[in-house]
């Protein structure tokens, strides 16, 4: 049985604001998939051909027509170099050829006009600093208990990933959950566009992306953007204990509610259980959930919030939250003869102050080694919030630190002055995984922290074989 179509191709052009450069007969029946990469188209599917830096969509557009691909949108200054092989591609396999103006524009006006079919569903945005993939988590499984609920996979929450995402959306699904990203300014109100969310909330202003927007107020201003599209129906969810709560609540119309510890009831109190994760008291009973650290706390509550807004019981809150476990890099827990902490997902200066506080806390015999990657994206602001995490690594409990990455250079001689006589620095990953297993002993606790983009877990071999 052939995949249902997910837009016609009329209404697709309409939704576009695109011209047909060519029309085959098979293409008109619409597209049952969208893809970004050729690699990914499937039969009667959508391939939009983005324009980079260092790839170019448009340069694969015949191999997209010859994986399946029944329409292409390609971008109109683009016409001069593709226009003959994208006309022979497509009259080749009967298919059809789009021009629109901005093609990653287009992706997300036929994301916008795709979502328009489902009336009913209703929309969680999730935008924030930090924690807003765990947020989603959180509250799309306390929702998946009494409905059928979308999200986006994983971090798909960029300019590509969140359209991309929608167009997962089908009939049986009452409630979708998407997070937001932003890696440019102006993003999120575009994300905001598309998804026209029915509540909104935001996990925190921090200084992750400050290297591109240049100061938190800029952040803030650039996360507010997700009630871009409130008509006064809506409700925003800011948290009560950020410090740009007010400003957060200026210019948006709709509701504001704020959420925390005081404001969200009837939650009645969290303790941190190290690492067998949180205690979460909400309605009187008492919920363990599998997420380890203060901050997840917050992340809990987060999404209790957010559910009830959508109408979650007490049991769906008190159930969905105990039913999740971690992400793949967020705060995964390995227990062995060396226990490893790996929270190398992401970073910035927030989360890993929170990560070594964390293990800081832990009530632990043995040694704690701590090793921490760069964190990216910080621009002019990487030293100073470097240096800044450097001091508390040089006030922290840890007996080893190795430091990693290029951004890490400024953080040594901060924690060696401070009598920390166990700290190293290298580029070499090589070499850290040597200097790393020749360190290690039963007993030992390891912290991983870094950005995505050095990829710390490729030690998770290194210390879990080690001690054994």
């Amino acid at each position: 049985m052939a995949d249902a179509m997910l837009m016609t191709l009329n209404a697709l052009v309409e939704a576009v604001q695109g011209t047909l450069l060519y029309t085959g007969l098979s293409a008109k029946s619409g597209f049952a998939s969208v893809a970004i990469d050729s690699r990914k188209v499937s039969k009667a599917g959508l391939f939009i051909a983005l324009p980079g830096s260092s790839q170019d969509g448009h340069q694969y557009i015949s191999g997209a027509f010859n994986s399946g691909a029944s329409i292409v949108l390609m971008q109109e200054d683009r016409l001069d170099t593709y226009r003959k092989t994208a006309l022979e591609a497509a009259k080749q396999h009967d298919g059809a050829l789009i021009v629109v103006p901005n093609t990653l524009r287009a992706l997300q006006q036929a994301a916008k006009a795709y979502l328009d079919q489902f009336p009913g569903l209703f929309k969680i945005g999730i935008t924030g600093s930090s924690g807003k993939t765990t947020v989603k988590e959180l509250t799309a499984a306390i929702l998946g208990q009494e409905h059928r609920v979308i999200m986006n996979e994983g971090n798909l929450n960029s300019e590509t990933g969140l359209p991309l995402s929608v167009f997962s959306v089908r009939s049986e699904h009452r409630i979708g959950v998407f997070e937001m990203g932003m890696n440019r300014q102006g993003e999120i109100s575009e994300l905001a566009a598309v998804l026209r969310p029915d509540v909104a909330l935001i996990t925190n202003i921090g200084t992750a992306h400050i290297g591109i927007l240049g100061s938190k107020d800029a952040i803030a201003k650039e996360k507010r953007a997700i009630f871009s599209q409130f008509t006064g129906k809506q409700t925003g969810l800011i948290p009560e204990y950020d410090p740009y709560a007010d400003y957060l609540q200026q210019e948006v119309k709709g509701t504001i509610k704020l959420y925390g510890p005081r404001s969200t009831l009837p939650f009645g109190g969290g303790r941190n259980l190290a690492l067998d994760g949180i205690e979460f008291i909400w309605n009187g009973k008492t919920i363990k959930i599998a997420l380890a650290g203060q901050h997840n706390i917050l992340n809990a509550l987060a999404a209790a919030a957010l559910a009830q807004e959508a109408g979650a019981s007490h049991e769906a809150i008190e159930k969905g939250l105990s039913s999740v476990k971690p992400l793949f890099g967020r705060g995964e827990i390995f227990k062995g003869p060396v226990t490893l902490i790996r929270d190398c997902y992401n970073a910035n200066p927030e989360s890993t102050i929170a990560a070594i506080e964390f293990c800081d806390d832990i009530d632990w015999s043995g040694r704690r080694i701590y090793v921490i990657g760069s964190m990216l994206e910080l621009g002019s602001a990487s030293e100073a919030e470097h240096q800044r995490v450097g001091i508390v690594l040089a006030h922290s409990k840890a007996d080893a630190i190795y430091l990693f990455g290029a951004e890490t250079a400024c953080m040594k001689e901060i924690i060696a002055k401070a009598g920390k006589k166990q700290v190293w620095h290298t580029t070499d990953m090589d070499m850290l995984k040597k200097e790393l297993a020749g360190l290690l002993v039963q007993g030992d606790l390891v912290l991983l922290k870094g950005s995505r983009g050095v990829a710390l877990e490729r030690l998770t071999d290194v210390v879990r074989n080690q001690g054994v």
